[in-house]
């Protein structure tokens, strides 16, 4: 409730092992009820698992307080929550275990934004001393930056089966996502129509900043100014307590960096691939 007050549930009743029935007294002396209502957090603990968090699970409107203030008058306290000390995660509502795809999909995408910003350096670089060195190395982190790309939209359409039961839905942060995509596959066939080598690479040093760009937008600015299915959507779920915990940190973050070190090898791949063939079409 406001002010981190808890209210224990009357009764419970165990449906099944995943659903549960709570009977709660709401106090009629709440602060600042408004026509809207309050939004309320659910806790669930016991001894042997801890404690479990549904951040806003419910919304306690004008109408639903049943108690009177004199039949309620002490509220219980944070302290009051059983902690278990080892591995777990977070609950959060319709994700349960497979919030664990956190490893591999966020991952994967944060190392994609990491990759992308690498490349940027380098169009820019080429944009300013005109070396074919730094053109050969953006395209190459692109490229792999949009594997990453499509291995985030495949790992999170197989996330979204299991929690939305489709592998695709209208919403605008999924859209955006695969728009953003679609501008940086136009890069690779922009890159490969034009034959000349010093319009090549120049046009695509501009593009793949545009193309950055309209990244940020699509997938940064724009969902957030509406509603998504996405859980912190109005923050980064990368940093949130509620999102991630600190058990998933231990993964998650050195999962960016594997991630990261993994594209960087696989550039340098590409780069080594490209210039070897650079060489041999000058030889002949």
């Amino acid at each position: 409730m406001p002010d981190d007050r808890l209210i224990k549930a009357d009764s419970i009743v165990i449906k099944d092992e995943v659903n549960l029935e709570a009977y709660f007294s709401i106090p009629n002396n709440l602060p600042d009820i408004s026509n809207s209502g309050i939004l309320a957090t659910i806790i669930v603990d016991n001894e042997k698992d801890g404690y479990a968090i549904y951040p806003q699970g419910f919304r306690v409107r004008k109408g639903t307080v049943v108690s009177s203030e004199n039949a309620f008058q002490d509220f219980y306290e944070l302290s009051e929550i059983r902690h278990v000390d080892g591995i777990a995660f977070p609950f959060r509502n319709i994700l349960y275990e497979t919030i664990r795809n956190t490893f591999f999909h966020v991952a994967i995408w944060f190392a994609m934004f990491l990759l992308l910003v690498i490349s940027c350096f380098y169009s820019i670089r080429y944009l300013r001393l005109g070396s074919y060195i730094d053109d050969l190395k953006s395209s190459s982190l692109t490229t792999v930056a949009i594997y990453f790309g499509m291995a985030g939209i495949i790992t999170g359409s197989i996330w979204a089966k299991f929690t939305w039961g489709t592998f695709w839905t209208s919403d605008i942060k999924l859209n955006m996502s695969a728009i953003a995509l679609l501008i940086y596959l136009a890069y690779l066939v922009l890159r490969n129509s034009i034959s000349d080598v010093d319009s090549k690479a120049r046009i695509s040093a501009v593009y793949n900043l545009f193309a950055f760009v309209c990244l940020m937008i699509l997938v940064m600015v724009i969902p957030r100014l509406t509603d998504s299915l996405h859980p912190g959507n109005g923050g980064n779920p990368a940093l949130g307590g509620e999102d991630l915990d600190n058990t998933l940190r231990m993964v998650f973050y050195p999962a960016i960096i594997a991630y990261t070190l993994l594209g960087i090898w696989m550039a340098q791949l590409f780069y080594r691939y490209k210039r070897l063939k650079m060489k041999i079409k000058l030889k002949e």
